[in-house]
């Protein structure tokens, strides 16, 4: 019976120093999972700007027909900002012209030109970002009139066209 109860006690004994090699190869293990070097070190990277492409300036004010003595009517419009811009522009001024007049066919002789209009507060103050989109944004304020104080017979812009030009700035 002293003998059983020896290899017993030895086995517990076994059992006893395995289990504490175990946690002691476990506490070092453990010690080495937090131990790091530092080290210093630098890099390079590049960032790019994008650009801006120009707008569309639409008029969506329909003109009727001018004549002789007629009052001035006001143009006004809106933007087309869709060609890579991905956001807002700013626009501070639209700016009208008369660039052409094309005479009616069939008109009286004689001519027809930018001479025979008026065009009035034709630079126009926005002043604000326009939103990315389809007829976004608006300006409006310049007139255009047929001019009503010539003495002369105004016949051959009957029928006339007059071609107007819009400029961003």
């Amino acid at each position: 019976m002293s003998t059983v109860m020896n290899k017993n006690a030895s086995k517990l004994g076994r059992k006893k120093k395995i289990t504490l090699v175990t946690a002691a190869l476990l506490a070092v293990g453990a010690g080495a999972a937090i131990a790091y070097w530092t080290v210093g070190g630098a890099g390079t990277g590049t960032a790019v700007t994008g650009t801006s492409t120009d707008i569309v300036v639409n008029q969506t004010t329909v003109v009727t027909p001018m004549y002789p003595g007629d009052t001035a009517q006001t143009l006004s419009g809106t933007f087309d900002n869709l060609t890579n811009n991905g956001g807002p522009v700013y626009v501070g001024t639209v700016t009208a012209a008369i660039v052409s007049v094309d005479k009616a066919g069939g008109a009286a002789a004689g001519t027809c030109e930018a001479a025979d209009y008026t065009l009035t507060d034709a630079a126009m103050t926005v002043n604000e970002e326009v939103p990315a989109g389809s007829e976004v944004g608006s300006w409006t304020g310049a007139t255009i009139q047929f001019k009503n104080n010539l003495e002369e017979n105004q016949d051959a812009c009957k029928g006339a066209t007059v071609n107007l030009a819009y400029t961003v700035s």
